[in-house]
Parts: structure tokens; sequence; C-alpha cells
């Protein structure tokens, strides 16, 4: 069994159920999105901790691993991708014997994931994921965390073309469901990404509203 992951003297949880996560996740990611996953936990606890938060580290763990299983061909359904991680992960959770308790804060942190002014606001578990993603996609509350810490996170994970990675997951997600794009970043992923891309306007929807006005 290899020694838990350690960053700075702060050891991510190591447990049969993280462990199992973790390897799901090589599964069905490519590198570059498999080291973000790691990443947005790492950052996301060290945030936690800066802040002296009280947090389930094992369910902040197996959120920010499995947050972007919406993005991969193996579990890409019908809704918007941030809802069909979710479901993944809780299905794959309950499966192995986790509370559906848990697995509710778990679906809760990763279908909001995305949600700026929302998940900020409800538990702790489900406002560190979303920091913790966005500090790795957009570089936000990245002077939260000490240069230090953010080397030796990239020298564990590094960063092999994540933005082209990621950019072309969500291309890939938004090409087979542009529905899904109205009123989100998908949207400017589609029209910078995709040829031909269209999605509906919202204007045109309201418009569209059986009413006079």
């Amino acid at each position: 069994m290899s020694a838990p992951v350690t960053i700075g003297g702060i050891i991510a949880p190591d447990t049969a159920l993280t462990r199992k996560a973790a390897d799901l996740v090589t599964k069905v990611h490519n590198k570059a999105m498999q080291y973000h996953v790691h990443r947005s936990w790492w950052f996301s606890d060290f945030i936690g901790k800066k802040r002296g938060l009280k947090y389930d580290r094992e369910a902040l763990y197996l959120a920010s691993v499995l947050h972007d299983l919406g993005l991969t061909e193996q579990f890409t359904r019908e809704h918007r991708f941030e809802v069909d991680g979710a479901d993944a992960a809780s299905e794959f959770l309950i499966a192995n014997g986790y509370s559906e308790r848990k697995a509710e804060l778990v679906w809760d942190a990763i279908a909001l994931h995305s949600s700026a002014g929302i998940a900020e606001r409800k538990a702790p578990e489900i406002a560190l994921l979303h920091f913790g993603a966005h500090v790795d996609i957009f570089g936000l509350r990245l002077e939260e965390i000490t240069p230090s810490l953010v080397d030796a996170t990239l020298a564990l994970y590094p960063r092999l073309g994540m933005k082209q990675a990621f950019q072309a997951a969500v291309a890939e997600v938004t090409r087979k469901k542009p529905h899904h794009a109205l009123g989100t970043g998908l949207a400017d992923v589609g029209r910078r990404h995709i040829h031909g891309f269209d999605c509906p306007n919202i204007c045109d929807l309201i418009d569209a509203a059986p009413f006079e006005s």
C-alpha cells in the first residue's frame, strides 16, 4: 500500500473509499484533468485550514476528486455536467457503503461547484470545493494560499496543459448538449471552440413565452 500523499506536512485523507475514488478518477480522466481534481482538493483544504473552518475532510476530498465526472465520456448523461457528475459521484459513494447523508453533501458540493454567489454561502464542504476548483481554473483566491504550498502542489500535480485540456473537455460536453450552455460559461467555450455553435438566446426564449406581453 502506498503512503498517504503529503504536502507541506498536511496529509490527505487516506481510507479505502478515498483510494477507490482516486482509482476511479485515474481510469476516467486524462492526466491533465486527473491532476486538476487533485489540485482542487489541496487548494480547497489549504483555504479551509487558513480560514479555520470545521469541515469533513474526507467528504471534501471525495467531492473534490469526483467533481468533474460529468465531463467524462463514461458519466455524461442528459443533465448539466455538474449534475451528471454529482449523480455519478453519489451513486459511486453509496454503492461503496458511504452514508446517504454524506453522499447528499458531496452531491450538493459537486452540483454547485461552478455556482458563484451560491456555493460560498453554503456548508463549508460546498464552499471549499467551489474555492479550490476556481483557484485552479481562474486563479481566484490564490492569494489565500502560501506560494510554497502552491509550488509544492504543482510539483506533485503538474498542470500538463490544463487550460487547453479543461476547455476541450467542456467543449465536448457542450457539443453534445448545447441546450445546457444557456446562461453559463459553456456558451463562451462553445463559441470559441465549436464550429457553427449556437444555443438559445434567453431574450428569444422570453419573447417566445405564450403571453401577449
